[in-house]
């Protein structure tokens, strides 16, 4: 184990709306969690498909007993949701990495918006517990296919900031769902919006914020799976350190053409979307594929995602 992993025990499920398991995590010999902040995520590891995933917490980040995560049973899921729910059954253990940062909250800003479409409340839900506790003006925008497939909704109903929440369900008239024009402020230095859930809903909230005038430094976002093309036209990745070149092929990806070369770049989500794979690049052109890097970070043209992002050319890498 890495001095971050640690084996954490399933001391809680609760089976809620929407075919969403609620699980809390605690240690094994009953001592704190490490603390987090709001916004941040475990990497879970399955052992039997031999895949990590990662599940944003949604538990109090005041909270020291315990991790709380929400997974959606996906129907398409590419093995991680359905692991976790047929083994996160109470007192089974799990090795965890983390918690980490990668989408965190602006606690100075003067008025936030929480926007949370289906399971992407998850971090909505630890970020609303946070600016509640601080005293901050917020709204939790909560986006669902109906009501009765809400998790979360007891919960939140009975929370000291229950009033700072819309609710917005795809199968109830148009008058009460999600309008960006009429639920969004007006652009300031001060506003901040946060957006979590499926791609095309992120796509939607962040084009028409920032084509609004919202600053896109002030638009955050997290996706937690993403639609990712890997093929593309073959090109040679030059591994600086090691001195060897290989031939990234038509359909495959950067990490697994090393990996053949026995140079292991560690891969978790193997979408593009948390960051675990980033690699320096020194000399290349990149053809950027995720959605963890910002615009600034992919102008620079010095860092890629070895598990989805290609080269236009080759590339040399800093490993």
């Amino acid at each position: 184990m890495t001095e971050n992993t640690t084996t954490l025990t399933v001391s809680k499920r609760i089976e809620d709306r929407g075919d969403i398991a609620r699980i809390q995590l605690t240690s094994k010999d009953g001592s704190d969690v490490k603390a987090f902040t709001a916004g941040a995520h475990l990497d879970i590891y399955l052992p039997k498909e031999d895949i990590w995933r990662q599940y944003s917490l949604c538990s109090d980040p005041a909270e020291t007993g315990f991790y709380e995560i929400g997974v959606l049973k996906d129907p398409n899921s590419r093995g991680g949701s359905a692991a976790v729910h047929r083994d996160a059954i109470e007192g089974a253990e799990f090795t965890i990495e983390g918690p980490r940062n990668h989408f965190p909250l602006a606690e100075n800003a003067t008025f936030t918006v929480l926007l949370g479409g289906g399971i992407g409340v998850t971090p909505m839900i630890a970020m609303a517990k946070r600016l509640h506790a601080l005293g901050k003006d917020f709204v939790l925008h909560y986006c669902t296919r109906s009501e009765n497939l809400t998790a979360f909704r007891d919960e939140l109903d009975g929370s000291g900031f229950a009033d700072k929440i819309a609710y917005h369900f795809d199968d109830k008239d148009e008058a009460q769902r999600l309008d960006l024009k009429r639920d969004i402020p007006e652009p300031s230095a001060g506003t901040h919006l946060y957006v979590c859930g499926p791609q095309g809903f992120m796509d939607w909230v962040i084009s028409t914020t920032e084509a609004a005038g919202h600053a896109p430094e002030n638009v955050h976002r997290e996706y937690f799976s993403a639609d990712v093309d890997l093929s593309g036209d073959s090109f040679e990745v030059e591994c600086s350190q090691s001195g060897i070149t290989v031939t990234v092929g038509p359909d495959d990806t950067i990490a697994r053409a090393l990996a053949k070369e026995g140079i292991k770049i560690e891969v978790k989500c193997e979408e593009g979307v948390c960051g675990t794979c980033i690699t320096d690049v020194l000399e290349g052109d990149i053809e950027h594929r995720d959605q963890f890097l910002t615009e600034e970070e992919r102008e620079d043209m010095d860092q890629i995602c070895a598990c989805c992002s290609r080269g236009k050319g080759k590339l040399v890498l800093e490993i």
